[in-house]
């Protein structure tokens, strides 16, 4: 994974970009994903569906406990990831690969810049 190349939310959410595009994809970190425990279900937004930077768009269910999904970005989900429906563990397995939540095209391609880089979440959490 190209770390420089995501940002990070103090409700630990990550959101990975590439040059030139303006669709993100959207997961939680493996910090988020170990502190929740066993994730058991994942509901997200339908594709087509506008999100608000930092309001929720979905749930996290694990073993012990409910979690909210808050969306990093304010714009329109383009992609969820279905392979969760069936294997919501892989999330705990992979977050930063095979575990993404969805895809969201940018409203503003500047809120990236309002989100931590990669060794300020480290700081944030401790490492």
């Amino acid at each position: 994974m190209n770390f420089d190349n995501m940002r990070f939310t103090k409700n630990h959410e990550w959101v990975a970009f590439e040059n030139g595009s303006d669709v993100v994809t959207v997961g939680i970190t493996d910090f988020a994903a170990g502190e929740l425990g066993d994730i058991v279900f994942v509901e997200l937004p339908e594709i087509g569906t506008t999100v608000e930077s930092m309001q929720a768009i979905g749930t996290i269910e694990a073993v012990k406990t409910v979690a909210d999904l808050y969306s990093p970005v304010s714009g329109v989900v383009k992609e969820v990831n279905g392979s969760l429906e069936e294997n919501p563990d892989v999330v705990n397995k992979s977050p930063f690969k095979d575990g993404w939540f969805l895809k969201i095209d940018l409203e503003d391609r500047a809120q990236l810049d309002d989100l931590m880089a990669k060794s300020d979440y480290d700081t944030l959490v401790g490492r």
